[in-house]
């Protein structure tokens, strides 16, 4: 499975951004799909999840009420719909494929290359 984030870019806080993550090379809604972020001299951080079918969506505290997960298994497409936009969110966030819904990376099998948000205050 092949992934391609997109839709990262400069936001001022307060704002939203849509990222976008296309797969290819795979069954899409066999895959549980996760978002995770990487911010600079930091660890690698669950940000959000949602289940092969759609039906489950799971996030980090931090990120709940402001960040929404989506996928269009039609479009081999999963979506991090991110409002309200803090300072803190500033990472390259990745988009990951896996058999099993988790918010542990090494449970996701395949990854996208990564795409820069960056929040200014």
């Amino acid at each position: 499975v092949q992934l391609q984030a997109s839709g990262g870019g400069l936001v001022q806080a307060g704002g939203s951004l849509r990222l976008s993550c296309a797969a290819s090379g795979g069954t899409f809604s066999n895959y549980a799909m996760g978002w995770f972020r990487q911010a600079p001299g930091q660890e690698r951080e669950f940000v959000s999840a949602i289940s092969a079918s759609g039906g489950h969506t799971y996030y980090v505290d931090s990120v709940k009420g402001r960040f929404a997960i989506s996928r269009g298994n039609a479009k081999n497409t999963v979506y991090l719909q991110m409002n309200n936009l803090e300072s803190e969110d500033t990472a390259i966030y990745y988009c990951a494929a896996g058999l099993v819904t988790s918010r542990n990376h090494p449970n996701y099998s395949f990854w996208g290359q990564g795409t820069q948000v960056t929040v200014s205050s």
